[in-house]
């Protein structure tokens, strides 16, 4: 099964040369997008609904796409923001259709069904139930921060720039956030802690 994106949004650059640029770099980065949504919600089918709605929104945007930065993370920011906003809203994205085209005929983009990648069944592996039950446990931006940092290998000023905030402050967020990780481990799985610390120290 594929998902589409369903709207071409009135302010999106919409022509041809646009819509392919755009196509092209969703493709290069739905891995990295569905990875770190997995981490983010912990669960799959959330996952997917996060990064649905993301492309959604990467592309009704797209005009404001600065070249100048890589689009990785550019995305990732609208991802964490995207996840961010859910997390306020106590409830499940809620996304548009994906199974039908714009309401004015627009063509629709193609994103490939997450669930049918190995890197679903690589998140869920990879990722002990009891460090993402650790990671689930803390604050939303400490946990952006130690996730960004840890999984996804990203640099501070990387990170500050998907955060929107300053590298002292992201340095802050992972510090305090690697402190609680590593607190619930020591509770709940003392041989994971040796491992996870052994990484981080």
């Amino acid at each position: 099964m594929a998902f589409t994106l369903t709207r071409i949004f009135d302010r999106a650059q919409t022509d041809q040369g646009s819509f392919e640029e755009f196509e092209k770099l969703m493709r290069q980065t739905q891995k990295q997008a569905f990875s770190l949504a997995y981490r983010l919600t912990g669960n799959v089918s959330e996952a997917e609904d996060l990064v649905q709605d993301a492309y959604i929104r990467a592309f009704r945007f797209f005009y404001r796409y600065d070249r100048s930065m890589p689009f990785s993370s550019w995305l990732f920011r609208i991802v964490t923001n995207a996840h961010i906003d859910a997390v306020r809203r106590k409830c499940k994205l809620r996304t548009s259709s994906l199974d039908q085209g714009g309401d004015d005929g627009s063509k629709t983009i193609e994103v490939m069904d997450s669930s049918a990648l190995p890197d679903a069944l690589i998140a869920e592996r990879d990722v002990n139930e009891d460090l993402q039950k650790g990671l689930d446990s803390m604050n939303q931006e400490f946990k952006m921060a130690v996730i960004l940092a840890d999984v996804e290998g990203m640099a501070y000023e990387e990170i500050a720039e998907v955060m929107n905030t300053s590298i002292g402050t992201v340095r802050s967020r992972i510090h305090r956030g690697r402190k609680h990780l590593k607190a619930h481990l020591l509770s709940t799985a003392p041989a994971l802690y040796e491992r996870y610390c052994d990484e981080l120290l």
